[in-house]
C-alpha cells in the first residue's frame, strides 16, 4: 500500500431540504442516499465513498438540523445523528440553500458549530435556482460573518455545477491514513438497508405530507439466483394505524402498486439485476418507540 494514501470523513451538515442528500449522490457519483422534496426525508447517517487519486473520502449524509427539543423521540435522535456525524469527522461541508439564505434553521446550525474546532467549508447550493451570482455575495459575506469557514464554495449540486473544484479541495484536506474501504465500495448501507430505503424514497415520494413520517420500511428477505441477474425481495412497511396501512394500501392495492411498480425500477437500475419485489404492510403501534427499530436505522434510543 502506498504510503501516500490518504483517507477520512466529511461530514454533510445543514438545515432540512437544503440539498444534502443530492449533494452526497453526486460527489460520490452514484444513488447512496435516497431524495424527496420532502423535510427529514434523511434519517439515519449514510457515508458515500469514492476515491480521487490517492484519496478515500467518506462523505457522511446527515439528518436535517432543526430545533427537536419539543419534537418526537425519532426526531431527537436524528438530530443527535447529525452532530454526532460533525464530532467525528475530519471535515464539515455546511450547506446553504442559495435562496433561502440564512433562515432560523441554518442559523441553528451556525450556532451548534461555533465552539467546534473542526475544519469546515460553506457550501452555497442550488446556485441555478439564483438569477445572477453576483447575488450571492451578501449571503456569503454574511454567512462568513457569523461562523468563520475556512473557504466556500458556489455550487449546483442537482446541475453538478463546481462539484470538481469542491471534491478536489475536500481531497485535499484529507489526513494521511490507510484507506478503510475495499476499492469498490460506494457505502456503508448493505444491500437489503438500501433497498428498504429505496422503498421509503417512493413512500414519500407517492404519499400526501404527514404519513410518511409515521413509516418505517424493513426488507425481511433477499434471495439472489446463482448468477447474480435475479433478486427476489420482500419488505415490510410497517405503520402506526390501521387507518394509515388502508392510505399505503390504497383503493383495490393501487397506492401499494405503484410504490412497488417504482421502487422496482429504481433497485433494478441500482443492483443492475431483475428485481422481484414483495411489498406487505403491517400495522406496528410503537414503531416510533422500539429501540431495535432505531438500531436497525443506526439511530440512539436514548433521550
Amino acid at each position: 500500500m502506498s504510503e501516500s494514501r490518504r483517507a477520512g470523513f466529511v461530514a454533510i451538515l445543514g438545515a432540512p431540504n437544503v440539498g444534502k442528500s443530492t449533494l452526497l449522490n453526486r460527489l460520490v457519483g452514484t444513488k447512496v442516499s435516497i431524495v424527496s422534496p420532502k423535510a427529514q426525508t434523511t434519517r439515519r447517517r449514510i457515508v458515500g465513498i469514492t476515491i480521487r487519486g490517492d484519496t478515500q473520502i467518506m462523505f457522511v449524509d446527515t439528518p436535517g438540523i432543526f430545533d427537536a427539543r419539543s419534537g418526537r423521540r425519532l426526531e431527537r435522535a436524528m438530530v443527535r445523528a447529525a452532530w454526532s456525524a460533525a464530532s467525528d469527522a475530519d471535515l464539515v461541508l455546511v450547506v446553504v440553500d442559495a435562496k433561502r439564505g440564512l433562515d432560523r434553521a441554518t442559523r441553528l446550525v451556525f450556532e451548534g458549530l461555533r465552539e467546534s474546532r473542526t475544519p469546515r467549508f460553506l457550501v452555497v447550493n442550488k446556485i441555478d435556482l439564483v438569477k445572477r451570482r453576483v447575488e450571492l455575495l451578501p449571503l456569503v459575506d454574511a454567512a462568513n460573518r457569523e461562523l468563520a469557514f475556512e473557504a466556500t464554495w458556489l455550487v449546483s449540486a442537482e446541475k453538478e455545477d463546481g462539484l470538481d473544484d469542491l471534491r478536489a479541495a475536500v481531497a485535499s484536506r484529507m489526513p494521511e491514513g490507510p484507506w478503510l474501504f475495499p476499492e469498490d465500495q460506494v457505502s456503508d448501507l448493505s444491500n437489503r438497508a438500501l433497498a428498504a430505503e429505496i422503498t421509503r424514497e417512493q413512500v414519500f415520494l407517492l404519499l400526501h405530507q404527514e404519513l410518511p413520517y409515521s413509516i418505517t420500511v424493513e426488507t425481511e428477505n433477499w434471495v439472489e439466483s446463482p448468477d447474480g441477474s435475479e433478486i427476489r425481495i420482500d419488505q415490510t412497511i410497517y405503520v402506526l394505524r390501521e387507518s394509515q396501512k388502508a392510505i399505503v394500501l390504497g383503493r383495490g392495492g393501487h397506492q401499494i402498486r405503484a410504490i412497488g411498480e417504482r421502487a422496482r425500477k429504481e433497485l433494478e437500475r441500482i443492483f443492475e439485476a431483475r428485481v422481484h419485489l414483495f411489498l406487505f404492510v403491517k400495522v406496528r403501534e410503537r414503531w416510533l418507540e422500539d429501540p431495535e427499530r432505531y438500531a436497525a436505522m443506526g439511530l440512539e434510543f436514548s433521550g
